[in-house]
């Protein structure tokens, strides 16, 4: 893995994190044009990589982190539902990691899903973090449950099952970042142990390489908060539907012509 492959990498992953429109096919596209195999480092990178993004809301919301207990009790009981499932599923969850083709019809999908969101969900009455109940925050967390499928977005499935729940969009897309900490924490920390644990272990170069990768989508990531919020409130998810859209039928179109496109 060269540090061109890193940057690109990881200015994509800063960008679409907390866009409803998958880091994962972003990323599975990116490293087929750019002809990256595979191989223990690189899947590890793709998932450490997001901790920079991650930090990024603790930065920009900081002082939500320093808020009543309870702020951490929703976040809690919305981080049970995918901790039980990826423990539960691990296996199969894998399984589907390998299968562009799921990519690019569940972007699809998605896609189709968001071009209607605004319209299904268009009398929000919760409008601050503080008025989601302990209810509301577990059904959001079954919502998370979705973006095991890979190409859903956790981003999309956070903030649509939010809105369902009468969140307002930008409500549901704050929701949807702080609920981001604790699960891709988690999600890093097992990637680490299963690295270990099958024997790798980091090289000099391999580290500078996670630490600029994290730096990018650190400094990436902090942009795209700011603009999508602005961008939501204005415009809703049409755009975001439409763009899905044409990057699904860009990974189908790819895999009917024959091509083989890197899973991560």
């Amino acid at each position: 893995m060269k540090l061109i492959h890193v940057i690109v990498l990881a200015i994509i992953e800063g960008i679409t994190e907390f866009l409803p429109v998958s880091s994962t096919g972003h990323m599975i596209i990116a490293s087929s044009i750019m002809g990256i195999a595979t191989d223990p480092f690189i899947k590890l990178f793709t998932i450490a990589v997001q901790l920079g993004a991650i930090l990024s809301v603790v930065v920009l919301y900081w002082k939500r982190f320093f808020q009543t207990i309870n702020f951490y009790i929703k976040l809690l009981v919305a981080f049970i539902p995918a901790a039980v499932f990826g423990v539960l599923f691990s296996k199969k969850i894998d399984a589907l990691l390998e299968s562009a083709l799921t990519v690019g019809i569940t972007l699809l999908v998605g896609g189709v899903i968001l071009l209607f969101v605004d319209k299904w969900f268009n009398k929000p009455t919760v409008k601050e973090e503080k008025d989601i109940s302990y209810l509301t925050a577990l059904k959001i967390g079954f919502f998370q449950c979705l973006a095991m499928i890979p190409g859903t977005s956790r981003s999309a499935a956070t903030i649509v099952g939010g809105m369902s729940q009468k969140l307002t969009r930008t409500a549901a897309a704050e929701f949807s970042f702080f609920l981001a900490v604790p699960t891709m924490f988690a999600a890093t920390g097992k990637k680490l142990y299963d690295f270990y644990k099958e024997g790798h272990n980091f090289t000099g170069e391999e580290i500078k390489l996670l630490a600029i990768g994290n730096v990018i989508a650190f400094v990436v990531a902090m942009l795209a908060i700011k603009t999508f919020i602005t961008f939501l409130e204005r415009r809703g998810f049409v755009i975001f539907g439409w763009y899905r859209i044409v990057i699904g039928i860009v990974i189908i179109g790819l895999i009917v012509s024959g091509h083989q496109l890197e899973t991560l």
